[in-house]
């Protein structure tokens, strides 16, 4: 019998960790893929040679940006760690586990839905010319390096 609950509960210990992890890599992944790489951002701040109006325009969409997206960040720290706690806790896939999740889910979702909607915004802003430059950037950053 006592071999029995050593093994179970290091399955129980061994899922959990394996969550946890799990649930880490997903908010990592998430904030990567909500990041403006460097390259938009060199073609967008270097690049497109932008008016003195342009950007304070731009500068002015980034600061609000930056304080929704941290409120996000923090949405999906608190959703992975109310994740980690259901999981070793109750060491189960739990309701609890399972609204963390959905709420792990909804901030990134967010993210996303916000991320795209600033990219126009700041497209927004720019001369066609300037706009079809950026939007080979922003083609490149979605889809990585031919």
């Amino acid at each position: 019998m006592g071999a029995m609950i050593r093994t179970l509960t290091a399955g129980l210990l061994a899922t959990a960790l394996v969550a946890s992890a799990a649930g880490w890599a997903g908010v990592r992944w998430g904030l990567a893929q909500a990041e403006r790489p460097a390259d938009l951002d060199r073609t967008l701040h270097h690049d497109l040679n932008l008016t003195p109006q342009q950007d304070r325009g731009i500068e002015a969409l980034e600061a609000r940006f930056a304080v929704r997206r941290a409120a996000l960040d923090g949405e999906m720290r608190a959703a992975n760690r109310d994740l980690a706690q259901a999981i070793t806790s109750d060491h189960a896939y739990s309701p609890r586990a399972e609204a963390a999740i959905g709420r792990l889910h909804a901030a990134m979702g967010a993210l996303q839905r916000e991320t795209i909607q600033h990219l126009l915004a700041m497209r927004a802003v720019l001369t066609p010319a300037q706009a079809t430059r950026f939007d080979q950037a922003v083609t490149k950053a979605l889809t990585g390096p031919a």
